[in-house]
């Protein structure tokens, strides 16, 4: 029982302007958190001062008069340089509870964004630009492990490639990554599967198994194998692609975690789980201790799909990340994805999400360098998560050395997210992260996917013109190709791990 000492201090609170306000009862309608109930014996909204409010906006959202306002709470923890109010909150919530701390989302601490340090190198006069309106400019790549030659017949007069491993092409090097069917509604994911076989990109299962509903878009979805198994037959291995998951940004050498409270029939069909049980997969997959036991899996899941699907491997971004990508590439994945520690998840305990791995910006110039001083990169497909926020970063990853972008919060933005990290509730008033139908039935699919679709064109054409500002006909020019970015952050150490120049630096002078 919650007595007055163990009350948390409100976030935030919801206004009502009743001089405004028609009692249209909207609000409370909307409201999953019970922020503000609408008293129908008094056809009244009222905001309920509990500290319920999340600031989802929903409420304002639905609104017709814009009668709403969401305010930060009007209690001010006293001003401490070491104790701030993520910290006093988290004890607070601790000595409650006695648990661990959940949260949904990415790394909310306002750690530097290497992003926001990076311009590009546009073309003046010597190297002209190219006007990607009258122009061809390139945007379509591969996803898969590239032959070290090309064997080329010819037969009745028609050329064909021999031996090519199994690469799949996308429209653009942007992808979604993975998100399961229950850290995500019904109506979300299938609106996100719907959005990317429309632009011909490809997303991510997460680590739930595949509804059958969903089986239609197997040429756009790359499977995940977790350490939980969870949904993994046969048939989902025969996908666009599959993936083993070692790691995620948001909680790295830690496992999945699926609530209970949104493990609902439709997820106990697919998962083949108990209803209501919490879907927790173990931190490491236990028939992998060594890059030798990485080779066998991987050798295994290419034979289960007959040689028809690339085979990758996910991982954190973490410090040794580099001497790790070298041995996943030697154990013969086709292509890897690396999670910064900004990425998104559904659910993850706290203290991992917020302090655990490195920047995907210095991991990814990172690896790409080690695999190119190893001479093994063109073997691999490599994949950047982890804080993609918008086009500009997309493009900056690409020059840092990936081949493909990967979004996850992005995407759930355009279908209404509100980054408010309630995630684990299950309540998610936008019908997003969340097991209940009656909610998930807010987002209509045919809506959704237009807008997911609009975002990855968007973001697609955004490319397309930077290309041409820096004279690059082909987006695989454009990968690890260093020399079209500067540096114009306060660090010069950044810079150099980076293998960037700083801002006004010459051609072919050193750093010093």
């Amino acid at each position: 029982m919650t007595t007055v000492k163990d009350k948390m201090l409100p976030r935030f609170k919801a206004k009502i302007d009743y001089e405004t306000c028609i009692k249209c009862g909207r609000c409370g309608e909307n409201c999953t958190y019970d922020a503000i109930i609408f008293n129908r014996d008094e056809d009244m909204p009222i905001v309920k001062s509990t500290g319920n409010c999340v600031a989802c906006q929903r409420c304002v959202t639905f609104c017709p008069v814009d009668a709403i306002a969401i305010t930060p709470y009007p209690v001010e923890f006293a001003p401490h340089g070491t104790w701030t109010p993520y910290h006093i909150r988290g004890v607070m919530e601790q000595a409650r509870t006695g648990a661990v701390l959940l949260s949904g989302m990415g790394n909310d601490r306002p750690f530097p964004m290497v992003f926001d340090n990076l311009v590009w190198d546009a073309c003046q006069v010597t190297n002209p630009a190219i006007d990607s309106l009258r122009e061809p400019v390139e945007t379509r790549t591969y996803i898969g492990r590239k032959p070290k030659n090309l064997s080329i017949t010819k037969n009745r007069g028609k050329f064909a490639l021999e031996d090519l491993p199994a690469n799949v092409g996308i429209s653009t090097p942007l992808i979604i990554g993975h998100m399961s069917l229950g850290s995500v509604s019904y109506n979300a994911i299938t609106a996100m599967y719907r959005a990317v076989e429309d632009v011909g990109t490809m997303m991510g299962t997460g680590e739930g198994g595949l509804h059958k509903d969903h089986y239609v878009y197997r040429d756009n979805l790359i499977g995940e194998v977790a350490s939980g198994r969870f949904g993994v037959n046969p048939d989902y291995l025969k996908l666009g692609a599959i993936e083993i998951k070692i790691g995620q940004g948001a909680k790295p050498g830690h496992g999945g975690q699926l609530p209970g409270e949104k493990v609902t029939q439709l997820i106990s069909d697919t998962r083949g789980i108990p209803l209501g049980t919490d879907a927790l997969s173990p931190n490491p997959q236990h028939d992998i201790y060594s890059i030798e036991d990485l080779k066998t899996l991987i050798a295994a899941l290419h034979e289960a799909t007959e040689y028809q699907s690339p085979v990758g491997v996910k991982i954190a971004a973490v410090n040794n990340v580099a001497a790790i990508a070298s041995g996943i590439v030697r154990a013969g994945a086709d292509f890897m994805t690396i999670d910064g520690f900004r990425g998104g998840t559904g659910a993850a305990p706290r203290v991992i999400r917020d302090n655990a791995g490195i920047p995907i910006e210095l991991a990814i110039a990172s690896v790409d360098q080690h695999l190119r001083n190893e001479k093994i990169r063109h073997k691999v497909t490599i994949i950047a998560g982890g804080g993609l926020r918008s086009s500009s970063d997309l493009i900056k990853v690409i020059a840092l050395g990936a081949d493909v972008g990967n979004i996850g919060t992005s995407a759930l933005i355009a279908l209404g997210c509100k980054v408010c990290q309630q995630c684990p509730t299950g309540k998610c008033s936008w019908g997003i992260a969340t097991g209940n139908p009656v909610l998930a039935n807010r987002i209509d699919i045919d809506w959704g996917a237009q807008r997911v679709s609009n975002l990855l064109r968007g973001w697609t054409h955004d490319l397309s013109e930077v290309l041409g500002t820096m004279g690059i006909d082909a987006v695989e020019s454009l990968v690890g190709n260093r020399d079209r970015l500067r540096y114009v952050g306060p660090n010069p150490r950044e810079a150099e791990i980076l293998g960037v120049k700083h801002a006004g630096e010459r051609i072919g002078t050193g750093g010093e």
